[in-house]
């Protein structure tokens, strides 16, 4: 009556053994082929570009046009800076302006003066060089008259009167044409002097000129600060980390929040460099995040990081003292987010864990 029940149980053992050994050897084929064909990690988290947002010129905050944690559009002004000082500048900046046109203004007046002046004394000397020659023709007629009546004189063939009078006539018209010379000579000069007040006026234009550009810039300048007073949303995304209140006074530089932009969420996921001999650009990845694990996103890997994460820390480790210990190092993959489902999209948060499955084969 004992032995049947032994029998029993000697047979049950060996099937239940049995049936642990086929399901360890499938768990393990199983597990084989799958690691065969994919690269695992969960040292991997959600990452995206946050834009610093910073204040540009100083000045004490005059309206907040947002809630932290809330979406904002690109271009929307959300910090709005008391702007008093630099429409003051501005209004400044464009009095200048006017002083400095006004100045171009009154030397290209000059300049007209100046070019009439130099076109009547550019007359003035062909009226003196014509002069001049009418003053020649009558010496030369005075010289021969003086020579001729000289020689009459000694023959005795005119009057002492007649020959003082040619005399005179020659001694007359060298004075005239020393006179007609002297005066074209002037006219030279005053043609000299007004093409070269022509040349410092245009100087002068230059000069003004170089005024006004500069009275530009600076009203340009004042217009740039004055919008700087605005400070908008670099790109559409949501609000975060603000550090700004109403009536503090901000300095250039300061940073007042941050916005993380829309439609620019990855994934980094930090392999070891053992698993990075199979995983190329492009692979196929299957997102898990451990916010919601019924919920895989599917994912292509994008790039590598060209160094490790511990060489990129802050205090990266040295092995040139010679206490070297070999430590398998890790290396940041970039992988794309290639789901179209909105709302999960929008449910995603920079720094979420996730864990990541490449596709090897």
């Amino acid at each position: 009556m004992t032995t049947k029940p032994e029998k029993k149980k000697n047979k049950v053992l060996p099937i239940v053994l049995a049936i642990l050994v086929v399901a360890g050897a499938a768990f393990g084929i199983s597990e084989y082929m799958y690691a065969s064909k994919h690269v695992d990690t969960d040292d991997a988290q959600i990452d995206g570009d946050i834009s610093p947002v910073v204040a540009r010129v100083g000045g004490y905050v005059k309206d907040i046009n947002f809630e932290e944690n809330t979406k904002v559009s690109q271009d929307q002004v959300l910090v709005t800076l008391d702007d008093r000082d630099y429409k003051i500048k501005l209004e400044q900046a464009e009095a200048g302006q006017v002083g400095a046109n006004a100045g171009v203004g009154v030397t290209q007046a000059q300049i007209v003066a100046t070019s009439a002046n130099t076109s009547t004394a550019k007359a003035n000397i062909e009226a003196a060089k014509s002069n001049v020659q009418a003053a020649n023709v009558k010496l030369n007629l005075a010289q021969k008259d003086f020579n001729r009546y000289a020689n009459l004189i000694k023959d005795g063939a005119i009057t002492q009167q007649a020959f003082d009078q040619a005399k005179a006539n020659k001694e007359s018209a060298e004075a005239a044409k020393a006179a007609a010379q002297a005066a074209y000579e002037a006219a030279q000069d005053q043609y000299t002097a007004a093409v070269k007040q022509v040349g410092t006026t245009q100087s002068q234009l230059g000069v003004s000129n170089s005024g006004v550009s500069q009275r530009q810039s600076d009203v340009d300048f004042a217009k740039l600060q004055l919008s700087y007073t605005a400070i908008k949303a670099p790109a559409t995304g949501i609000v975060s980390k603000k550090n700004v209140q109403k009536g503090q006074l901000v300095q250039p530089g300061q940073s007042l929040f941050a916005i993380v932009n829309e439609n620019s969420l990855f994934v980094t996921a930090n392999f070891k460099e053992t698993q990075l001999e199979k995983i190329k650009v492009g692979s196929k990845v299957k997102i898990t995040v451990d916010a919601y694990e019924d919920q895989p996103i599917d994912g292509e890997v994008y790039n590598f990081a060209p160094i490790t994460g511990a060489k990129g820390s802050l205090l990266p480790p040295d092995n040139a003292t010679g206490n070297f210990v070999k430590v398998v190092q890790r290396v940041p993959v970039k992988i794309k987010i290639q789901s179209k489902d909105k709302e999960l999209l929008e449910k995603l948060r920079p720094g979420m864990s996730v864990k990541v499955s490449v596709s090897v084969n």
